[in-house]
């Protein structure tokens, strides 16, 4: 029989469980109708992408371009009243659901980045400290605590990007105050989540599809999954949270400190 992995603490109690386009794996992506069902499956964070119109306002949209194949027209290139209408506003999906929940966003547009913080300070002062903007580009996403000091942001990459090493990423991360890595849920291990977690970055993994996945990276101690299939990923953080309190000393892991 193989041996269980050893169930390794979280930084983030509990995980945060971010429904990947909203419930898309139940109902069209990133629309209000899977945002919605996703928060009702019991999902504590959403997800998508975010682009800026030619006038100026953030929508959530995955690829960023409208249009028949042959017609295909980019959103940064037209007005929010020519996009269709099943594409939301980041302030209507503020406007529907209220701010009680985790948001993440693909800053696919760099010229989204203050703007999508504008808006979030707008609908409620204290969200911007649940918006978590993911980019590849440490600089420029610094600039966006200009907008907000409360904003989390997050390193999205890839392990074989990591040309220096996760170590040499770890430092750089806490000196530039990043909140997080987020990676493919196969480039994780145990180890790897435990030595981001010692320079005080958040550990998130992506496309955790499946239960056995979800599973392994929650005993990993990763701080936030991102899944398609929400109520299978509901399941798996209600897994995590009856393991973490049997195998603990009855008051689970805390929230480390940054150090």
């Amino acid at each position: 029989m193989a041996a269980v992995a050893p169930l390794l603490p979280s930084r983030r109690v509990p995980p945060i469980g971010f429904a990947h386009r909203g419930a898309r794996a139940h109902a069209p992506e990133n629309t209000l109708e899977a945002f919605e069902l996703a928060l009702r499956l019991g999902a504590t964070g959403l997800e998508s992408d975010v682009w800026l119109t030619a006038d100026g306002v953030p929508v959530l949209d995955h690829d960023g371009v409208v249009g028949s194949l042959l017609r295909r027209k980019r959103i940064r290139d037209l007005r929010r009243s020519e996009l269709p209408k099943h594409i939301p506003e980041l302030a209507e999906l503020y406007a529907s659901f209220g701010t009680d929940f985790e948001l993440s966003l693909d800053v696919k547009d760099p010229a989204a980045g203050g703007p999508t913080v504008a808006v979030t300070a707008a609908a409620d002062p204290t969200m911007a400290s649940r918006l978590w903007l993911c980019d590849d580009d440490l600089d420029r996403m610094v600039t966006w605590r200009e907008v907000s000091p409360h904003v989390r942001l997050v390193d999205s990459t890839r392990l074989a990007k990591l040309k220096q090493g996760p170590e040499r990423l770890g430092a750089r991360l806490q000196a530039s105050r990043i909140d997080a890595v987020n990676l493919h849920q196969s480039d994780w291990t145990g180890g790897l989540v435990t030595l981001f977690h010692r320079f005080g970055i958040y550990a998130f993994g992506w496309d955790a599809q499946f239960d056995r996945t979800l599973d392994g990276l929650l005993r990993m101690g990763i701080d936030g999954v991102f899944c398609d299939h929400v109520d299978r990923m509901v399941d798996a953080l209600a897994r995590h949270a009856g393991r973490d309190a049997g195998e603990g000393d009855g008051e689970g892991p805390v929230e480390l400190p940054l150090p």
